[in-house]
């Protein structure tokens, strides 16, 4: 293990060392797993200018390549974390983690333009084998899964009833972004719409489940008629409509089926009537939270509609989660549901993504079905599956070569590749463990007297 660790990281330091996108790199003997193909125990991943060129267990090493001998270790794409606030958010006590939420903006809100690269935070998802995330707004009256905590501490399905505005009805649009050093992080803007429903949409509705499916059938109507009367609200010659222009705008891919709503429900029937809302408008639907998916998981399927969800969460905090249970994942599985898995907060603990991902696996879901949850099906479901999520000639080579098991906590990252370019296997967190390992190494001055 220790020669194996010493091999990849010598790999790892060639790797950066040469300008990785402009190289070939043979990665060789390694297990590959990658979800929607077969496993092959053995086998070999070729990168050429940041581009995955050949996967198999017979793929040639090309002459003048950098090998990397992985000597057994397991090969994976690189995950996809959703509901993420990474490259958002750094020290919620701070209050520094206000750029993902949205008291004053509704649907117009687009948090590509409140990404930093160099979040400390970003380091660390890496570590968990993190190379791409879905950062998505935060509704305000709450839009996290079932009993998700944000990572304040506070609950993020509570919240204070919001205005009368409809625009609270939207919390704004979604981007997925790439964890490579570098300023070059986004990847995709404006994948997304986000909408609470359940308490947290009562809440921002006034405080009754009814109102908020009123108030967004209205706003849905005005943005189809300020399609149809652009001239006559240009001019101020049109009726008064319940959004601001920009909020409009933002809302017509919405109305038109081109962008999804992330829906944010957990109780059975909050979700069935999301559903119909979703076929009444024609809008193109995630479901997110989903406590209770595995109760409409038939309907969920004969919509097409994915599932993101924590299969951790099991414990019934509120009323609407009475029926939350760890099999959550497993069951929306059987029933033909796409499900994605997401890490235990939206920027600090979402390297846990795989530890759920192994508990889901542990309550029946298939190895292979959390795999994709991880990879592959995030990516599908944000439009971005052409680009990454699994090990095709002519993604991204975005991809993790781990010490084992890539669910067992106990496994770690050995060499990590974003666009192919390698990663530095180092956190703040780390930096700060090793600086004070040693209680005997003298302190730097300003722990002196």
């Amino acid at each position: 293990m220790i020669r194996r660790l010493a091999t990849l990281l010598a790999a790892t330091a060639l790797v950066a060392a040469s300008g990785a996108q402009a190289a070939t790199i043979a990665i060789v003997n390694v297990r590959i797993l990658n979800p929607g193909a077969a496993e092959i125990p053995v086998g070999t991943v070729v990168v050429r200018d940041g581009r995955i060129v050949a996967v198999g267990a017979s793929v040639p090493t090309p002459a003048g390549a950098q090998v990397v001998d992985a000597k057994g270790g397991v090969l994976t794409p690189g995950f996809v974390a959703v509901n993420s606030m990474l490259g958002a958010v750094e020290i919620s006590a701070l209050g520094d983690d206000v750029d993902v939420k949205t008291p004053d903006i509704g649907a117009a809100f687009d948090v590509q333009y409140a990404l930093n690269p160099d979040s400390n935070v970003i380091p660390v998802a890496r570590l968990g084998g993190i190379t791409t995330a879905v950062v998505t707004p935060r509704a305000e009256g709450g839009q996290g899964g079932a009993g998700e905590h944000d990572d304040s501490g506070a609950d993020a399905t509570s919240g204070a009833p919001s205005s009368e505005n409809a625009h609270h009805l939207f919390a704004g649009q979604a981007a997925v972004i790439q964890l490579a050093r570098g300023q070059d992080m986004l990847l995709k803007p404006k994948v997304a719409m986000v909408s609470p429903f359940g308490d947290a949409g009562a809440r921002v509705a006034g405080g009754a489940r009814g109102a908020e499916f009123v108030l967004l059938k209205e706003a849905l109507e005005d943005v189809r008629a300020y399609m149809r009367n652009r001239a006559a609200y240009e001019r101020a010659g049109y009726r008064d409509l319940s959004l601001s222009r920009a909020d409009l705008e933002a809302l017509i891919p919405v109305v038109q089926g081109q962008m999804p709503l992330i829906a944010v429900a957990n109780k059975a029937s909050d979700i069935r009537a999301v559903l119909k809302l979703a076929r009444d408008e024609k809008l193109k639907l995630i479901l997110s939270g989903a406590a209770e998916a595995w109760r409409v998981a038939p309907e969920l399927a004969a919509a097409g509609v994915p599932v993101i969800l924590n299969p951790v969460l099991d414990r019934p905090t509120s009323l609407e989660t009475l029926g939350a249970t760890m099999e959550n994942a497993a069951r929306l599985e059987a029933a033909g549901v796409m499900v994605a898995i997401e890490g235990n907060s939206a920027a600090h603990r979402a390297h846990e993504m795989r530890y759920n991902a192994g508990i889901a696996v542990a309550n029946g879901m298939m190895p292979r079905g959390a795999l994709a949850a991880v990879t592959l099906n995030p990516a599908k479901i944000f439009g971005v599956a052409g680009r990454v999520g699994s090990l095709e000639p002519g993604k991204d080579a975005d991809l993790v070569i781990w010490s084992g098991d890539p669910f067992e906590p106990l496994s770690k990252p050995q060499l990590i590749l974003v666009r192919g370019e390698a990663q530095p296997l180092r956190s703040r967190q780390l930096e700060l463990r090793d600086r004070y390992l040693d209680l005997k190494r003298p302190m730097p001055p300003g722990y002196t007297y």
